[in-house]
């Protein structure tokens, strides 16, 4: 299940939520951007006992978008073998989707600050959603964040 349109720190956000477990989910936050090329955003995980953030995740104009991927995982809504994924061109969020039998898609957010750097941390949850509805909704939700536009 996703919010859009919601509001955190006074400036529109996204939460997923886990349809299994509401106390499981991902919210991304605090977008700013210096150009027209990238947006700049939060990404925060969390679950009982687990709250990450990374501050800074770096969306491209010219890279592969989360949007665009989370479009194709919406429309294969009768699913897939194996495991799909996607990662921001610094790595430091990457997103694993698998397909369960009865049309449900696990989502695996995995964040990363500073990637390259020894000794860092990661973290990561995993959302379960309807294939159909809920990740089209997930998509536009998603593209309207980083576009800043309103659904």
């Amino acid at each position: 299940m996703t919010s859009p349109a919601g509001y955190y720190d006074d400036k529109p956000s996204v939460t997923i939520r886990c349809q299994d477990n509401w106390s499981v989910g991902v919210s991304f936050c605090g977008r700013f951007s210096f150009d027209q090329d990238s947006v700049h955003y939060a990404v925060e995980l969390r679950a009982p006992g687990l709250t990450a953030r990374v501050d800074e995740v770096v969306a491209w104009i010219w890279d592969s978008d989360l949007t665009t991927f989370l479009e194709e995982l919406a429309a294969d809504y009768r699913g897939w073998d194996g495991e799909r994924s996607w990662q921001t061109n610094d790595r430091d969020l990457t997103v694993s989707a698998v397909f369960r039998s009865g049309g449900y898609i696990g989502l695996t957010w995995a964040v990363r600050p500073w990637p390259q750097t020894a000794g860092g941390w990661s973290a990561s949850v995993t959302t379960w959603l309807e294939a159909g509805e809920q990740m089209t909704s997930l998509a536009a939700d998603v593209r309207s964040f980083l576009t800043g536009q309103q659904p």
